[in-house]
């Protein structure tokens, strides 16, 4: 596998039409991590990959493995293995020969050939259905095979466009868990695109979050989940409590009182607030307790049982809707309380 220290991004930009579908994308990434672009659709996490692959052009910016260059480079020669969302599959070739098809063309020698494609049937566990064609694979098989596919090449940087998407939910976390094997046990550097961040979260040392082709923030994935930089992360990372409020009062501390509606909370600020300033308090649902001794009195309007948990769509007397998950067992009409806990509840600027 080529060896390099690290992958730059340096101000990458693509512009279609006039418009920045990415602006100015700086990102570093080191040998071996393994990064998730995480965004909405159209918010330019593909546009990211596909500049990086070289099947896009840039607008501005450069891309460099070390000191070599290569944005000025066609995607045949930056040495790169890409699997994508429909897995891309010849249908005619069995799985073996699909395997094997990117060496051949490459003119390995034959014996070489068939040592790394028995390695790479091995590594994604197909020994069984080497001899079949991809329409007699469930889709979990055909995709490990575009997986094996692209990591034959021992390629030095692994790209991966919403690799999952066409999986139903029980495929999705088998295949989540082969593809950190497969990262962790070859040592690859590897590029995921997704808006799942739940996947995001399981799979990546690091999350870029993009939004309108910008990055809102980079991070761990305890980072972004624990400290969203801003109300935009804070949505996509399962705030879904995102009240509009105004601020009451900022202590020393950073707790902030704000209210909205007749409703008053007390939360953590995000940056820098002064009274009177509009905000948006945000809460994940399991961090709101329906309590029967403090908080403010609510109606439950949606229960959803969850195995374990509950998911619980309470509204106030005021209108304001709330999103809780509880062990507790509601019926649709109870009254009940709903506490906050201000560590729990975030104050971003209203941007």
């Amino acid at each position: 596998m080529t060896g390099f220290t690290e992958l730059r991004l340096d101000g990458v930009t693509r512009r279609f039409a006039g418009n920045d579908a990415l602006a100015g994308l700086d990102l570093t990434i080191r040998r071996g991590e393994f990064i998730a672009l995480l965004g909405p659709s159209g918010c330019g996490k593909s546009t990211a990959l596909n500049c990086l692959a070289g099947l896009l052009p840039l607008s501005s910016g450069s891309i460099w493995q070390d000191e070599r260059r290569l944005d000025t480079l066609p995607a045949e020669k930056r040495g790169f293995g890409m699997v994508f969302q429909n897995y891309a599959l010849f249908p005619h070739l069995t799985v073996r020969r699909n395997i094997a098809f990117g060496l051949q063309m490459r003119r390995v020698p034959r014996a070489e050939v068939r040592r790394r494609t028995d390695e790479a049937i091995r590594l994604v566990r197909l020994e069984e259905h080497a001899g079949k064609l991809p329409g007699q694979l469930s889709g979990g098989q055909q995709q490990r095979v575009a997986i094996a596919r692209a990591v034959v090449l021992e390629p030095s940087l692994v790209l991966m466009d919403e690799p999952l998407s066409n999986l139903d939910a029980k495929l999705r976390l088998e295949m989540r868990t082969e593809i950190r094997r497969l990262h962790q046990s070859l040592g690859l550097t590897t590029v995921y695109v997704t808006h799942d961040q739940e996947e995001a979260l399981s799979l990546a040392d690091r999350l870029v979050v993009l939004r309108a082709g910008r990055v809102q923030q980079v991070g761990t994935p305890e980072e972004l989940h624990t400290s969203p930089a801003n109300r935009h992360v804070a949505d996509f990372m399962g705030f879904r409590n995102l009240l509009p409020m105004r601020v009451v009062k900022v202590a020393d501390s950073g707790e902030v009182v704000v209210e909205a509606d007749g409703l008053r909370l007390h939360g953590t600020a995000v940056g820098r607030l002064q009274p009177g300033d509009a905000v948006v308090a945000g809460a994940r649902p399991e961090s709101l307790r329906l309590d029967a001794t403090e908080g403010f009195p609510a109606t439950v309007e949606v229960v959803e049982y969850q195995g374990r948990e509950v998911a619980v769509e309470v509204v106030t007397g005021q209108g304001t809707r709330l999103y809780v998950r509880t062990a507790q067992r509601p019926a649709v009409g109870d009254p009940v309380t709903v506490r906050t806990d201000p560590r729990a509840l975030l104050v971003f600027p209203d941007e």
